[in-house]
């Protein structure tokens, strides 16, 4: 270990949202113990890698003490009281900057908090600081406001994106839990390359701010972890109905906490090394390939099977274009040349969109849902790499080649994640594994829609075979 990054604090940063938890609700450590570690490992470890590049510690302090002095009795403090958490600087935080990477928003102050960090808030979550993301959209952290994230299994390498700053925040113990969106793979990219855990639940699982078109269900809200248990334990206190967001939807039964512990394991999963709808590096492809046939130690039989992705790549470009344009056609209009190239590209794309090419799109998109409702009535699990790459040099803006294929759209390699989007089944990133360079490999797992508690279940399972979850947090390392 580097003893440089060292904490000279408390080591509290170390345990799992799930520790944290237990100890907070029965009074061993008090939330301005775990916050007062937290600071002291940002102060650590942050200004290396840059994951979170806009602190409110002072606020998290406030309310820690708030919570200390009062501290109710553990059956009335909500599942993620005390908690630190950080959230992704494209959600609103009330008092605190949300930049989405651009300088046209430098200074843009939130109001309130969005849907989902409120209800975060409401849990007895603390917000410490914003994480850092691409400039609007995309999956390499990088942005002309606040720069490059690194990440921290490689300083050399992306932490992936957008959810990359807060994917290394969480793999160098900064926080325990963060927030993440994902559109087209930016909770899960980003926990692949970080080799933590991020789960892109349904549409309407995790209620979504005002700032998003009502009723799209490309875009949704989601939960990061270090590990399964604490992922299930932020989507306790995040998922739920709330009245701004038409697409969510009440949680019935059991907690995601609690259906960790059900008995009931897959008994069918299948696999694909690439859906038939991305080239893929041989390495990553046999790493996920190796984990894949790990779940028969789980009792699972293994076949090596896909749904029919066809039409999947080019009608997700098409949806997110319109998505994006319908966003943001009137800053293109004011402001191009303060834009981004990548997303210029993506919103002329959108604008271009004609009545055949949309409703050929959603004819797909049809399509591929009623594909996989009959693929999940003969499989529980559908695995498959969760990124065709590993981690790539921050010097580059993208990846343009995979195996030697030369990619088409600045988004092409992260085809895998979002063809899973088109289908609005939750899928979550597993770490699998490292490459012989050393750097972290996702596995995606794919449930039927809105089957979250028995993907995590089995996910929960799965992480005490792979082992290794225990690796984290980890310090900084150069290449």
């Amino acid at each position: 270990m580097n003893t440089s990054f060292e904490s000279a604090g408390s080591e509290l940063f170390r345990c799992s949202a799930t520790e944290l938890g237990r100890r907070l609700r029965y009074g061993e450590i008090s939330p301005v113990d775990v916050i007062e570690s937290i600071a002291s490992r940002i102060e650590d470890v942050n200004p290396t890698i840059n994951a979170l590049p806009v602190l409110c510690l002072d606020q998290a302090r406030e309310q820690a003490q708030q919570m200390a002095n009062r501290n109710p009795r553990s059956d009335e403090k909500g599942p993620l009281w005390g908690l630190p958490f950080a959230v992704k600087d494209y959600n609103d935080l009330a008092g605190v900057q949300t930049t989405y990477g651009s300088p046209l928003f430098a200074r843009n102050i939130a109001t309130e908090s969005d849907a989902t960090v409120r209800r975060l808030q409401d849990s007895g979550a603390i917000a410490v600081g914003k994480s850092n993301v691409p400039e609007w959209a995309g999956a390499h952290t990088f942005n002309p406001v606040f720069g490059h994230t690194l990440n921290p299994w490689n300083l050399e390498m992306s932490a992936g994106g957008s959810s990359g700053g807060s994917g290394a925040a969480l793999a160098a113990g900064m926080v325990p839990l963060a927030t993440g969106n994902d559109l087209g793979g930016s909770l899960r990219v980003p926990a692949s390359f970080n080799s933590v855990v991020g789960l892109r639940p349904s549409p309407g699982r995790v209620p979504r701010g005002a700032r998003l078109p009502a009723f799209d269900s490309l875009w949704v809200e989601g939960p990061m972890g270090r590990c399964v248990a604490d992922v299930a334990l932020m989507l306790d206190g995040s998922a739920g109905f709330d009245p701004g967001d038409p697409l969510s939807f009440p949680h019935q039964g059991e907690s995601f906490v609690e259906a960790l512990s059900n008995p009931s394991l897959p008994k069918r999963v299948a696999f694909s090394p690439d859906l038939g709808v991305v080239p893929m590096e041989t390495e990553i492809a046999e790493i996920c390939g190796a984990a894949a046939e790990r779940f028969r130690d789980i009792g699972a039989d293994v076949s090596h099977v896909c749904p029919d992705f066809s039409g999947a790549v080019e009608s997700f470009q098409t949806l997110r274009g319109v998505l994006i344009a319908q966003m943001m056609e009137p800053l293109l209009a004011q402001h191009r040349d303060e834009i981004a190239p990548e997303i210029v590209w993506n919103i002329e794309k959108g604008l271009a969109v004609t009545n055949p090419e949309l409703l050929s799109a959603e004819r797909v998109r049809t399509r591929l849902f009623r594909e996989m409702e009959l693929f999940f009535e003969q499989y529980d699990l559908l695995l498959c790499p969760a990124v065709s790459v590993p981690p790539f040099p921050k010097s580059q803006r993208y990846v343009e080649t995979i195996n030697n294929s030369p990619t088409k759209t600045y988004i092409d390699w992260i085809a895998i994640t979002f063809a899973i989007t088109m289908t609005s089944c939750p899928a979550l990133s597993l770490p699998a594994g490292f490459t012989q360079n050393g750097l972290p490999v996702g596995l995606q797992v794919i449930g039927p829609p809105r089957g979250e508690a028995s993907l995590l279940r089995a996910c929960h399972r799965m992480e005490s075979v792979f082992d290794l979850a225990t690796n984290l947090p980890i310090d900084p390392r150069q290449a």
